[in-house]
C-alpha cells in the first residue's frame, strides 16, 4: 500500500432477519486490528474532524432487502462506497446476524472484479486460518456481539476514485415464539448514507392476520416514512429516509439512524391440521393449532443458592420466582428445592398452586440465601424422584406434564461432581417421562453440560445473562414453557412418499410457539399426500388427519419476481443440519460421528456457515502483493461464553449502589472528567476535555426540546509544580427556549431568569424553589437540583476547596437524569450519549500500568486504543467520591465523540455556536 494506506476509513453498518428474541444490529465500526504508523492514524482522525474536512469516502447506498417465504428469512445487505481520494484506503464492512443464522455467500465488486467468498470445511480453512494469524493479521472475521448477535466484518483496500459493492446474506427459519414471529433490523450506520433503504417482503400462504411495524429511533418526522401494505397473504414494509431527513440537527453529519426497526406478525391458522407447503419436491410443515386448552403442569424449580449466587443474582432470582409464582395456574402442582451442598425442601411433595399455597411459597423464597458449595447431582435427583413418588401415589393429574427446572450458576463441586456422570444419573433417573429446563446464570457456569443435559431429556437450556434484566430473562424464559398444550406430539407421513425427515416427535407443544417439520418427497412430482398428527391433550387424545396439497405459488403471487421454488428444499436443509449439530453433541459416539458428517456435507452442498465450515475471503492483491485470506467461522456457545469472559475479566463492580444504576447516568466532574454509565452493560466511558481556561462548551442541545446546556472551564490559581495546569467546569448556562427560563450557575450563586424577573439563591442556604416551569432545590453547600417542567433532570453538585489552597479553586459537577424525556435529536459533549452508545472491546492486553490493561475499542466506525481505569462520581459522598470502573477513551475524546472536541466550542453561555 502506499500513500494513506494505513487510514482506516468507514464503510457499512449492519442489520439482520431473525426471531422474536434474538437483536440484530450493526454499526459502522472498523474491526480490524492491523498495526497502522502514527502518522496515518493521525491523518484518519483528522479526516474525521467534521468542521474542517470534507469525508473522502462517501457511502452512497445501502440496502437491505429480506424476504420471508413462509417463515424462512433470507436477508441481503448491498452497500457501495466511492473511495473520493486520489490515494488508496481502506474500508471496512461490517454488520451483526444473529447467531442462529447462517451465512450462506459474501462477495465484494472492485473495480468490475466480484471476489466471492467460498464455504469449506473448517479443517480445511485452518491452513489459511494459521497463516493470517502467523503474519500478523487479524483472520477472524466473525466475533461474538451481545447476547444474541455475531459480528461479521471485513476491510478491503480500494485505489483512488473507485467504488466498492459488498454483499452479504444470510438465512435462517423464523421461530414463533409467545404468538408472533419478529424480524428486527438493528440500524446504526452512524453516519449519512446518500441513498438509505430497508425492505421486507413476507409471503404467507396461510394468510396473515396481523403485522405491525415500528421502530425505536422513529421521530413523528420520520414516522410517515415507514410505508407498509398488507393484503392478505403478502405484506410489503419499507422505510427510506433521505439525507436531510436522517440528520440528527441541522448542518451536522450525525444521523438520526439509531436502533431497532422491528416487524412483528402471525398467520392464520383456521386448520388443525396445521399448513404444507410443498415445492419442488420438498415440503415443510408447520403445526400450532390455535384452539386447544392448556395441559396442566407439574414443575419442580430447583435452585441453586451457593456462595457464588449471592448479591445481585440472588436477589434478581427471588424477584423472578416470586413473580413465576403468581403465575402458576391453580390447575398446576409445583414444588420448591434449593441447593448448595446440600439439599433443602419447601415440601416433600408436589403441591397444588392453590393462592394460599403459593402464598405460603412466596414466603420460603424470599427467605432463601446463598451459602455453601453446589451440589446439583443431588438437587435434580431430589427433585426426580418427588415427581415420580408423587405419580405412583396418583396425586398428580393423570392428563398433566412433568418438568423440572434448574437454575443454576457454576460448576457441581459437592458430591457428584463428574459431569458426565450427572448427565448419565439423570438421564436414568428421568427415564424418558419428564422434561428438564437448564437455566445457566453467569459467565462461569457450564453451559455445554446443561445444554447436553437438557436435551437428553426432552427440554432445553438457556443462558441467563448477569445483567440489570436478569428477572424479566428468567420470566420470559418460564413464560415460553409454562402453557403447554399437547404432550407426546407425533407427526406421520406416509413412509413410501417421504424420506429424510427431520424431527417428527416432540414432547410438548407450548402455547405461542410452532412445531416445524420438513422433508423430501421420493416422487418430486407428487402434489399431495395423507398427513396425520396424534398427540395428548388436556381431556382427549388429539388426532387429526388430511390430505396435504401443493398450491400454485405462481397463482398465488402472480406479479412476484422473486423465484420461490427452492425455499422449501433450502428451509429443510436449514433444520436438518440445526437438528444434526445437536445430536453430535449429545448422542452416543457412533451417533455424534455421523450426525457431524451428515451435517458437514448439508452445510458444504448448500453453503452454509456452520460450526463445522468456514467462509474463506480472498482479498484483492495490493501494491505489496496478495493479502492473506481472511475467515469467517460461526461460533459455539462455548466459544461465546470465553469471549464474554474475557471481557468481563477487567470490568469490575462498580461501588456505587444506589437507584441511579436502573438507568443510565452521564455526568462530568473534576479536570473534567466526562463519564457515561451503562447499568445494562455492566459497565462505564470515560474521557477528558482539556483546553484553555475560560472556553465555553456546549454540553446538551435539545432542538425539538429547545434545552440548552453549556459549561465554561477556569484553571488553577497558578501553574503548579508539575506543570500541568488543571481546569475544571466553575460556570453552567441552562436554557429551555420553549418555556422561557434561562438558569446560571457558578461557584458562587445561582440566578434564575424568567419573564425579565431573576431570583438569586445562594449556596450558604438550603432552599427550594418552585415554579410553574423549572422547580430547584439547593442543598447547603452541597447540591443543586434542577428540574424542569415536564423533561430532564439535573444535579450540579458544588465541590468547596480550601480557600487559602495555592493551586485549586472550587469547582462544580453536572450530572443528568432522566435523560430518556430528550428528543433522539439531543446532542452535545454529553447529549449525544442520551440514547446509548454501542461499542465493542476486544484484544485485552497488560498496559503501563499493571491494574490497567490496554484494549481495542470499536465505536462509531472506528478503532480506538482504550486504557481500564477509574473516576470518581460523587453523588453519594461529594467529599470523596465513589470509584466507578470505565473504559478512557485519550486524546480529548477523539473518536469517540462525534467529531472534535472543539466542535462543541460555543460563543456565550447562553449561545448555540
Amino acid at each position: 500500500m502506499s500513500g494513506l494506506s494505513g487510514v482506516r476509513l468507514l464503510l457499512l453498518w449492519g442489520c439482520a432477519c431473525l426471531w422474536l428474541s434474538s437483536s440484530a444490529s450493526g454499526a459502522l465500526v472498523i474491526s480490524r486490528n492491523d498495526e497502522a504508523p502514527q502518522e496515518a492514524r493521525r491523518a484518519a482522525r483528522s479526516l474525521q474532524k467534521r468542521s474542517t474536512n470534507e469525508a473522502t469516502v462517501e457511502v452512497q447506498s445501502v440496502t437491505v432487502q429480506c424476504t420471508v417465504t413462509s417463515r424462512f428469512a433470507h436477508t441481503v445487505v448491498t452497500s457501495t462506497a466511492l473511495n473520493k481520494a486520489n490515494i488508496s484506503q481502506e474500508i471496512f464492512f461490517e454488520m451483526e446476524l444473529p447467531k442462529t443464522a447462517f451465512i450462506t455467500n459474501f462477495s465484494m465488486e472492485i473495480e468490475g472484479q466480484v471476489y466471492v467468498g467460498e464455504v469449506k470445511e473448517k479443517e480445511k480453512a485452518k491452513q489459511q486460518y494459521e497463516k493470517a494469524v502467523s503474519s500478523g493479521q487479524t483472520a477472524g472475521l466473525v466475533k461474538a456481539s451481545g447476547r444474541k448477535m455475531e459480528k461479521f466484518s471485513v476491510s478491503v483496500n480500494i485505489a483512488g476514485e473507485s467504488n466498492v459493492t459488498f454483499i452479504l446474506t444470510h438465512e435462517e427459519l423464523l421461530q414463533r415464539k409467545l404468538g408472533q414471529y419478529e424480524i428486527l433490523t438493528r440500524v446504526k450506520p452512524k453516519t449519512l448514507v446518500q441513498e438509505f433503504q430497508i425492505v421486507t417482503n413476507i409471503y404467507e400462504p396461510q394468510g396473515l392476520s396481523y403485522v405491525d411495524a415500528h421502530a425505536t429511533f422513529l421521530s413523528n418526522e420520520l414516522l410517515p416514512l415507514v410505508e407498509k401494505t398488507v393484503t392478505d397473504k403478502k405484506a410489503h414494509i419499507s422505510f427510506s429516509p433521505t439525507v436531510e431527513q436522517q440528520r440528527k440537527c441541522p448542518g451536522c453529519d450525525g444521523t438520526l439512524i439509531d436502533g431497532d426497526f422491528i416487524i412483528k406478525y402471525d398467520v392464520n391458522r383456521e386448520k388443525s391440521l396445521g399448513d404444507i407447503q410443498i415445492v419442488n419436491g420438498y415440503f415443510v410443515h408447520f403445526f400450532a393449532p390455535s384452539d386447544l386448552s392448556r395441559v396442566p403442569k407439574n414443575v419442580v424449580f430447583v435452585v441453586d443458592r451457593s456462595g457464588s449466587m449471592g448479591g445481585r443474582k440472588m436477589q434478581q432470582t427471588r424477584e423472578a420466582l416470586l413473580a413465576i409464582l403468581k403465575e402458576l395456574d391453580e390447575e398446576d402442582h409445583f414444588a420448591l428445592i434449593k441447593f448448595d451442598d446440600a439439599v433443602g425442601v419447601w415440601k416433600t411433595s408436589l403441591t397444588r398452586a392453590t393462592k394460599e399455597n403459593v402464598a405460603e411459597a412466596m414466603v420460603y423464597v424470599s427467605g432463601i440465601r446463598e451459602s455453601g458449595a453446589t451440589d446439583i447431582n443431588s438437587a435434580v435427583l431430589r427433585g426426580v424422584d418427588m415427581l415420580i413418588r408423587d405419580r405412583r401415589s396418583n396425586t398428580l393429574p393423570e392428563r398433566s406434564v412433568d418438568m423440572v427446572i434448574l437454575l443454576t450458576d457454576g460448576m457441581p463441586n459437592s458430591g457428584v461432581s463428574g459431569i458426565s456422570t450427572i448427565q448419565q444419573n439423570v438421564r436414568t433417573a428421568m427415564g424418558g417421562n419428564m422434561s428438564l429446563f437448564c437455566l445457566g446464570f453467569g459467565n462461569d457456569v457450564e453451559y455445554s453440560f446443561l445444554d447436553v443435559m437438557s436435551k437428553q431429556n426432552k427440554g432445553l437450556a438457556r443462558r441467563i445473562y448477569e445483567a440489570s434484566d436478569a428477572t424479566l430473562q428468567l420470566q420470559g424464559f418460564y413464560e415460553e414453557v409454562s402453557s403447554p398444550l399437547l404432550s407426546e406430539v407425533d407427526l406421520r407421513y406416509p413412509d413410501n412418499a417421504v424420506d429424510f425427515l427431520t424431527t417428527s416427535h416432540f414432547s410438548q407443544l407450548f402455547n405461542g410457539s410452532e412445531i416445524v417439520v420438513a422433508g423430501q418427497l421420493m416422487d418430486s412430482n407428487m402434489d399431495q399426500f395423507l398427513v396425520e398428527v396424534f398427540g395428548q391433550g388436556f381431556e382427549d387424545d388429539f388426532k387429526v388427519q388430511g390430505q396435504a396439497s401443493a398450491v400454485d405459488w405462481d397463482m398465488m403471487y402472480p406479479d412476484e419476481e422473486y423465484i420461490f421454488g427452492g425455499f422449501t428444499e433450502r428451509l429443510w436443509a436449514y433444520v436438518s443440519i440445526q437438528e444434526l449439530l445437536e445430536k453430535s453433541k449429545s448422542g452416543t459416539p457412533d451417533e455424534k460421528v455421523n450426525a457431524t458428517a451428515k451435517a458437514l456435507d448439508m452445510a458444504l452442498q448448500y453453503s452454509f456457515v456452520t460450526p463445522l465450515t468456514s467462509m474463506v475471503v480472498t482479498k484483492p492483491e495490493t501494491e505489496d502483493g496478495p493479502d492473506s485470506p481472511l475467515i469467517a467461522d460461526k461460533l459455539t456457545e462455548v466459544q461465546r461464553q470465553q469471549a464474554e469472559k474475557m471481557v468481563h475479566q477487567f470490568r469490575g463492580v462498580s461501588t456505587v449502589k444506589t437507584a441511579y444504576q436502573h438507568s443510565p447516568t452521564y455526568f462530568v466532574d473534576g479536570d473534567p472528567h466526562f463519564m457515561i454509565e451503562l447499568p445494562d452493560r455492566d459497565d462505564a466511558l470515560c474521557f477528558n476535555i482539556n483546553n484553555i481556561p475560560g472556553t465555553i462548551f456546549n454540553l446538551v442541545k435539545d432542538p425539538q426540546s429547545g434545552i440548552v446546556v453549556n459549561g465554561q472551564i477556569i484553571g488553577d490559581k497558578k501553574i503548579p509544580p508539575s506543570g500541568k495546569i488543571n481546569t475544571y467546569f466553575w460556570r453552567f448556562g441552562i436554557v429551555h427556549q420553549n418555556l422561557g427560563v434561562r438558569l446560571e450557575v457558578s461557584t458562587q450563586d445561582i440566578s434564575v431568569f424568567q419573564d425579565n424577573k431573576r431570583v438569586k439563591l445562594l449556596w450558604s442556604d438550603t432552599a427550594g424553589l418552585k415554579g410553574t416551569n423549572v422547580d430547584l432545590s439547593v442543598m447547603k453547600d452541597r447540591s443543586l437540583t434542577v428540574t424542569l417542567k415536564d423533561s430532564v433532570k439535573f444535579v450540579i453538585l458544588l465541590h468547596k476547596v480550601w480557600k487559602k489552597h495555592p493551586y485549586h479553586r472550587d469547582y462544580l459537577g453536572f450530572y443528568t437524569l432522566d435523560s430518556h424525556l430528550l428528543s433522539p435529536s439531543v446532542h452535545g459533549l454529553l447529549g449525544q450519549f442520551y440514547h446509548g452508545i454501542e461499542y465493542e472491546v476486544t484484544d485485552l492486553r497488560p498496559g503501563e500500568v499493571p491494574e490497567k490493561p490496554d484494549a481495542t475499542m470499536f465505536v462509531r466506525g472506528r478503532e480506538l486504543n482504550v486504557t481500564r481505569g477509574w473516576q470518581k462520581d460523587f453523588r453519594r459522598e461529594v467529599k470523596n467520591g465513589e470509584n466507578v470502573p470505565c473504559w478512557f477513551i485519550h486524546s480529548n475524546g477523539t473518536g469517540l465523540l462525534d467529531g472534535d472536541a472543539t466542535d462543541y466550542i460555543v460563543s456565550g453561555l447562553f449561545k448555540t455556536v
